[in-house]
């Protein structure tokens, strides 16, 4: 099962119909968690908002995660090493309040942390090749005592 997600701030039809246009030729049951927007898919299940312990069901799940460029999305994926598209939101088409999406996603693929996809047709491609994703190591799911130890002692000066 291929898992998408949108996050929980707002729609994002561009993703959708992205990954609607594309589910015919996908061999894997597609699912979105996707806030109601205009676009009606009529090739992927949609699902609105779900509970934590249902997203995190589809995440397990999931073959591939494709997502917005959401830090929680992202940091679940390095938690448990899963393959993760990034389909950044763009402010230029009022999907976002700025490019931070952008920026984010050209970093972690710079990385090699995550597979970056920018247009519909990028999307396709990953999607048609899903056993070349880039998988990232798993990263820990808490800081690192040296970290920690570094803010305790910048806060305690």
């Amino acid at each position: 099962m291929i898992f998408v997600t949108v996050g929980t701030q707002a729609p994002f039809d561009r993703l959708i119909e992205a990954i609607d246009s594309i589910a015919p030729s996908i061999n894997e049951k597609i699912i979105a968690q996707a806030l109601k927007g205009k676009y009606v898919p009529r090739h992927v299940e949609v699902v609105d908002f779900v509970a934590p312990d249902v997203f995190a069901d589809y995440f397990d799940n999931a073959s591939v995660v494709v997502a917005h460029a959401g830090m929680g999305t992202i940091i679940s994926a390095l938690t448990t090493a899963k393959p993760l598209i990034i389909f950044p939101r763009k402010a230029s088409l009022g999907e976002h309040r700025n490019e931070h999406q952008a920026a984010t996603a050209r970093r972690l693929g710079e990385l090699r942390l995550v597979n970056v996809a920018t247009t519909a047709a990028d999307l396709s491609t990953f999607l048609q090749n899903r056993d070349s994703l880039i998988i990232p190591d798993r990263i820990g799911s808490q800081a690192s005592p040296t970290l920690v130890d570094s803010i305790t002692t910048f806060i305690a000066e």
